[in-house]
């Protein structure tokens, strides 16, 4: 999921269980095409990888995610945006609040991907 802000999600896919976020993750950053204006993108660890961190720069975010301890060439990142990334991790907090996505009712892809776009949609009016 790429989400503004711990209210709004800009996009999202579903993957299977057993897949690593970051291939899904640099799907939807290409979704998202290149920005005007560089724009911070928040990022957990786990995306810290080469390709991801290339493919935000190659788009015009401002990857903020910080290299393992083990990388040879570190970079610089912006902490105190860093601290911010359980923002998102609220939203998801929130979409546990529904019992139908939790459990995972809806057996067919298309149809939880429905009733997740029902929900955030539901979600994004509540919070206006």
């Amino acid at each position: 999921m790429v989400a503004a802000d711990a209210r709004t999600a800009i996009t999202f896919g579903l993957t299977p269980g057993n897949a690593h976020d970051a291939p899904a993750g640099r799907t939807l950053l290409e979704h998202l095409g290149p920005v005007e204006r560089p724009i911070h993108l928040l990022m957990d660890r786990a995306d810290e990888g080469n390709e991801t961190r290339q493919l935000a720069l190659d788009l015009g975010f401002v990857p903020v995610v910080p290299p393992k301890s083990n990388r040879v060439d570190p970079w610089e990142y912006d902490r105190e945006m860093y601290k911010r990334g359980n923002e998102v991790e609220r939203l998801f907090r929130r979409l546990k609040g529904y019992r139908r996505i939790v459990t995972r009712f809806e057996k067919l892809d298309v149809m939880f991907l429905g009733f997740l776009s029902f929900v955030l949609t539901v979600d994004g009016l509540r919070m206006c």
